[in-house]
């Protein structure tokens, strides 16, 4: 008995250090030192605040870049991963009806140039970027729907194209939401 109430008392000193105090003391951490208070780097047109930096949205409209897919649905209060492998059925008929989608709207496109970041998610879920092979690809289908001249899309991305650290540490990538509404100021 005297060894269940030892755990028992670790157990609400635990939840109370972990569960309560430390999230409050990074919350005001990041309220006194974070940019915009912890809350996010916003990206605003014409002062109306229309996502964030760090967080991937939906883009399905055929006249705009897709995002890459969300294992969350794009909902930041859940992000992580599908924690299903290649070898999943599950994950591998929900891969497969990507690529269906994707092709059908990219007629122009063989399966096997289709960029993995276009049909599989990310880690977190919530990847705001893709890669520039995957911004290239959809700009055929993206002129077609604006009656733009393909040229100055691949313009647009090639302003767009985020070079890693020091051109060293990480991948070069496209962020999406301003390349969509970078692609938005040209109509």
């Amino acid at each position: 008995m005297k060894n269940y109430w030892i755990s028992l008392r670790l157990t609400l000193v635990t939840v109370i250090l972990f569960g309560v105090l430390y999230p409050l003391a990074i919350t005001g951490v990041a309220k006194l030192i974070a940019p915009n208070s912890g809350r996010g780097k916003e990206v605003s047109v014409n002062n109306t605040v229309v996502g964030f930096e760090l967080i991937g949205q939906k883009f399905d409209d055929p006249k705009y870049f897709n995002s890459r897919p969300s294992a969350v649905d794009y909902n930041a209060a859940s992000t992580g991963g599908s924690n299903k492998g290649p070898s999943n059925p599950e994950y591998l008929a929900m891969v497969e009806e990507r690529i269906r989608t994707f092709l059908k709207e990219n007629p122009s496109v063989k399966k096997e140039n289709i960029p993995v970041d276009l049909v599989t998610a990310s880690g977190g879920g919530l990847d705001p970027h893709i890669s520039p092979q995957a911004a290239y690809i959809q700009v055929e289908r993206i002129a077609r729907a604006r009656n733009i001249p393909e040229t100055k899309i691949i313009e647009l991305v090639n302003s767009h194209v985020e070079k890693p650290l020091f051109n060293l540490f990480g991948t070069t990538t496209v962020h999406v939401l301003k390349l969509n509404i970078a692609l938005d100021k040209l109509n």
